[in-house]
């Protein structure tokens, strides 16, 4: 069994004592249930990391001997995915997904075809859920760079990113190009485009072209929006080394 993973804002020094309270406390005092002598790992989720021992399982707290205090760097290049809103809960499935598999960022976008749209307190309350679940997927996948979410993107927002980014790929299924043969960098940022499940509208591919991305087809069979993002990472991930 993995060592679990819990999150705190600040991090004691090697060979001092912290606290872990609040919901992660709560969480590993009364919902695993550790008990003194048991290993856990502390991080910011930026990548700072403590190896801890509790000490003693308190209500709703844990008192942890820090016995390493390191630093993990940030993996390179860097993967950028704009997810079209999916319908439902599947954004929060995508997202999950994404994070378990090592994406760095999160794009959520407004897309012409999105059947899904977030304003006002809705986009606020679905904007949480999609970083609470980003959160929960880190932990369980063992990830000390939790994944950024950013705020909702528009279309043009979405290919100011790609200008700037060293690699853009926008999947279409009318693409000749296949994603496996797309040339990729050794660093800077690689920005995916996922579109809603109705596709990435004919005038977003011609403004994502222009903005230098290139149309690439994912495979033979078509994919839900949700699924569509994992998959992907998962061959840009392999063909840069960082699988």
């Amino acid at each position: 069994m993995s060592v679990p993973v819990f999150l705190a804002s600040e991090l004691a020094d090697a060979g001092s004592e912290m606290v872990l309270g609040g919901a992660e406390g709560r969480h590993a005092a009364t919902v695993r249930r550790l008990r003194p002598g048991e290993r856990v790992d502390i991080t910011d989720g930026a990548g700072e990391v403590a190896e801890c021992a509790v000490v003693a399982a308190e209500k709703g707290t844990l008192r942890l001997e820090v016995l390493r205090r390191y630093r993990v760097p940030a993996t390179r290049p860097r993967l950028v995915v704009v997810q079209g809103l999916p319908k439902g809960d599947r954004g929060e499935l995508a997202v999950e997904m994404m994070t378990e598999v090592g994406v760095d960022v999160i794009v959520p976008w407004a897309a012409a075809r999105c059947v899904t749209r977030w304003k006002g307190e809705r986009a606020a309350k679905a904007l949480a859920r999609w970083r609470s679940t980003a959160r929960e997927a880190g932990k369980q996948a063992r990830r000390f760079h939790l994944p950024e979410i950013t705020e909702q993107a528009t279309t043009d927002e979405v290919a100011a990113l790609l200008g700037g980014a060293a690699c853009g790929i926008v999947l279409h299924e009318e693409a000749k190009t296949p994603l496996s043969g797309v040339e990729l960098p050794d660093e800077g940022d690689i920005v995916l485009v996922v579109g809603p499940e109705g596709g990435v509208a004919g005038d977003e591919l011609d403004r994502f072209r222009e903005a230098g991305a290139v149309p690439a087809l994912l495979g033979p069979t078509v994919l839900r929006t949700s699924t569509a993002g994992v998959a992907a990472a998962a061959v840009v991930l392999a063909r840069t080394g960082r699988w």
